[in-house]
């Protein structure tokens, strides 16, 4: 299987998540554009992060001289890492609708910085536990400018026009909630993989990334079955309008899971060098990549002069706290 060795290539591998993790929603802002709802959308998403996984499994994870194949692994594998591992998709299939509730029901500057500030603490403390890697100083500096960037993000998104009739409570209540199960998504699934995979031969009965990361997609894909049909229906819709849906509104759809899925492999690939903790906390600055798509391709703070101040706080907490994270691999 392919695997990287080298800090430097690691660091680049998180620098790529970061930029995936924080774009594939484009894809949704464009389907969004010809009134697609969601929910449909999400579908195709799922199936995308299914399809990018097994081409990964038979590509990169069935060639090369390290570790073992991805078929060869699955034979051998325990049926604990397995059922972690389906688990894990599951688990970040929930926190991801239950997230989209919330930004729906309090608005962006509630919701987001809640979840994803809440996921970023506990999944890199979490995974920090597990494989204590890196600089714990520098990462945990790193990682309290993230959040406060996260906050400052709030701050600007306050400032802007509100819509009337918003759940603020309700909103809340669904962004703890999925952030504290978006936070344990990660580690889980590196609970599964072999230690040192990178380096020494695989563990019996534990998982390689490519096998790890096919159940993990298997996991989000099957969830969906439930979760997002409860979300099909709370919202109106049936399966037959899915099917109506145009071939350019299905491969955006296809295209953000397999873009979100790139993202995730890459990191875990990273993560036998860097350490989960540092993966993790440097793939969460998606949300710096989030925010310059808003701010300058969708124009979300236009017409809102009072966030100037707080966007620059932003961006600098981002800025400071990646590089942080960054040097404590060092």
């Amino acid at each position: 299987m392919f695997v990287v060795n080298d800090i430097s290539v690691a660091i680049l591998f998180c620098v790529v998540t970061m930029l995936g993790w924080g774009s594939w929603a484009n894809t949704q802002k464009l389907a969004g554009k010809d009134n697609w709802p969601f929910p449909l959308y999400y579908w195709d998403y799922a199936l995308g992060v299914m399809l990018a996984g097994l081409i990964f499994m038979v590509t990169l994870g069935s060639f090369g001289s390290a570790g073992m194949g991805a078929l060869e692994n699955l034979d051998q594998a325990g049926s604990g890492p397995l059922a972690r591992a389906f688990l894990s998709g599951a688990i970040f299939n929930i926190s991801n609708i239950l997230l989209v509730v919330a930004i729906d029901a309090a608005g962006m500057s509630v919701a987001f910085p809640v979840g994803v500030g809440l996921a970023l603490v506990i999944g890199t403390v979490a995974s920090y536990v597990q494989a204590p890697k890196g600089n714990p100083t520098l990462l945990f500096a790193g990682v309290s400018l993230v959040v406060l960037a996260m906050l400052m993000s709030a701050v600007a998104h306050s400032r802007l026009p509100r819509k009337q009739g918003r759940g603020w409570t309700r909103g809340i209540l669904y962004a703890v909630i999925a952030g504290c199960l978006m936070g344990f998504f990660y580690p889980q699934l590196a609970q599964t993989l072999s230690p040192a995979f990178n380096t020494a031969p695989i563990v019996p009965g534990y998982l390689t990334p490519y096998t790890a990361l096919v159940l993990f997609g298997a996991g989000l894909l099957a969830s969906n079955l439930v979760v997002n049909t409860i979300f099909l229906k709370a919202n109106g819709l049936s399966y037959a309008a899915y099917f109506r849906g145009s071939a350019k509104l299905h491969s955006l759809g296809i295209l953000g899971g397999a873009i979100w899925m790139i993202a995730l492999t890459f990191n875990i690939i990273a993560s036998g060098v860097a350490g989960p903790a540092i993966s993790y906390a440097l793939g969460q600055g998606a949300t710096l990549v989030a925010a310059i798509w808003g701010v300058l391709i969708w124009h979300e703070f236009r017409g809102a002069p009072k966030t100037a101040l707080p966007l620059l706080l932003m961006f600098a907490g981002y800025a400071a706290g990646l590089v942080l994270i960054g040097m404590s691999t060092l």
